[in-house]
């Protein structure tokens, strides 16, 4: 088997034969990137996160300076409960592409996790200094300002992220909006759910609360096919 076809059985969701495949591939040729990406990337996706850590661990080795990888590795440490250190990959990333919105987003989000708000805040702020017209980081912003009960702000972002992600779109929407104030009502249906640092992540939280770190469109697609099944509830094992 070759890693395309790796690639492929990845994308359909059978872990175990994909794992097989870049098993296989990582022992020919120790070393390839790509080949200790996806492993981990499986092992994750099959809850191994301590041996998925071992590949993310080579691959910053083979590329120090690869802030993709150290993101990448920051999540598998944070899936674990190993925060300190995740932040520490995050505070690496941020330090080597100090111009990448998504740097301070994605830290954003984890600082959000482990009730540091004032320091999600801070950095949402970057990204939107960076990037103003993320309507994603203006939403999760509001987010963490309403966990502070700071109501008036959030709903100040939250304005900010329906015009600039245009909502409501249509000329009726905002002449019925005129004649029967919505409270945001719909916006809040919208947008991803505020977690509790303390609850823990089911798959369906995971997976919408971190598609709104990223804005842009392709880094959210990747990431999402990474994450997407992590926490997956198994079956009962077969006797």
């Amino acid at each position: 088997m070759n890693f395309e076809k790796g690639i492929a059985l990845y994308k359909e969701g059978d872990f175990e034969t994909a794992l097989e495949v870049f098993q296989k591939l990582t022992l020919e040729e120790h070393g390839n990137p790509n080949f200790h990406l996806f492993r981990g990337r499986t092992l994750t996706r099959l809850g191994k996160g301590i041996e998925a850590l071992a590949d993310f661990d080579i691959l910053v080795q083979l590329e120090p300076y690869n802030t993709d990888f150290m993101s990448d590795r920051g999540v598998v440490l944070h899936l674990l409960g190993r925060d300190e250190e995740a932040l520490t990959e995050l505070d690496r990333a941020a330090n080597l592409d100090p111009k990448n919105p998504y740097r301070y987003s994605s830290r954003a989000y984890l600082k959000d996790r482990i009730g540091d708000f004032l320091g999600s805040i801070s950095d949402y702020e970057k990204a939107i200094e960076l990037d103003p017209e993320d309507a994603v980081a203006f939403n999760n912003l509001g987010l963490v300002e309403e966990k502070l009960g700071r109501k008036e702000k959030a709903q100040d972002y939250f304005q900010k992220a329906d015009i600039l992600s245009g909502y409501p779109k249509k000329k009726e929407a905002n002449e019925a909006s005129i004649a029967k104030p919505i409270h945001h009502k719909k916006s809040k249906e919208t947008r991803p759910k505020s977690i509790s640092p303390s609850l823990k992540l089911t798959a369906s939280d995971f997976v919408t609360t971190l598609n709104g770190i990223f804005s842009k469109a392709e880094i959210r697609q990747e990431f999402t096919s990474f994450i997407k099944g992590l926490f997956v509830k198994k079956g009962p094992k077969k006797s």
